[in-house]
């Protein structure tokens, strides 16, 4: 029931580019900025890459580009291409957002960031010279959203995640045919 929701700020329910390690000049999977589809869950692919770099993160974080015009035309995703424990890295241009455990639901944090209520006050709070703009990640950090009971996020993002699994299956069901 919406009656339930309460308004918190974003960085209440998340973690913004949480603390990890990768030692320099270990061979890591990295997400690169023009790898991620707009407006699409999934990383197609990686590359795998001495680490030099970058932000780091781990399976169930949401990446989201804070640049323009990356942010606009939608880039974000949800990293699951990692194997358990391991740590990738990309862009120093991401905002690595991660569930707080208890909290938030990594699922529902996903189609929140990817949501109107969160993108269009981030394009807006950009700044910089023209084409190299950045999101302030201050301002991300401190938007008030209404936000559900954890049992609830956890309805709402495996409804939407099973609307995107279906999109994924019918992808690889595509290029099969393709083939």
């Amino acid at each position: 029931m919406k009656s339930e929701w309460t308004k918190k700020k974003l960085s209440d329910i998340a973690d913004f580019n949480p603390r990890e390690t990768i030692k320099k000049g270990a061979i890591a999977k990295k997400i690169p900025m023009d790898v991620l589809r707009p407006f699409y869950r999934d990383v197609p692919y990686y590359v795998e890459e001495c680490f030099s770099g970058g932000t780091k993160f781990r399976n169930g974080d949401t990446i989201m580009a804070r640049i323009t015009p990356c942010l606009e035309n939608g880039k974000t995703a949800q990293v699951s291409i990692l194997n358990d424990g391991e740590v990738g890295f990309g862009s120093t241009e991401y905002i690595v957002f991660r569930a707080k455990e208890g909290i938030a639901d990594k699922d529902y944090l996903y189609y929140l960031i990817c949501s109107p209520e969160v993108r269009e006050p981030a394009i807006k709070s950009m700044v910089g010279s023209s084409g190299r703009q950045r999101v302030q990640t201050d301002v991300v950090k401190n938007l008030e959203i209404d936000v559900p009971p954890l049992v609830e996020q956890e309805k709402i993002g495996s409804f939407l995640k099973a609307f995107d699994d279906k999109i994924a299956l019918n992808d690889r069901i595509n290029k099969n045919l393709a083939a």
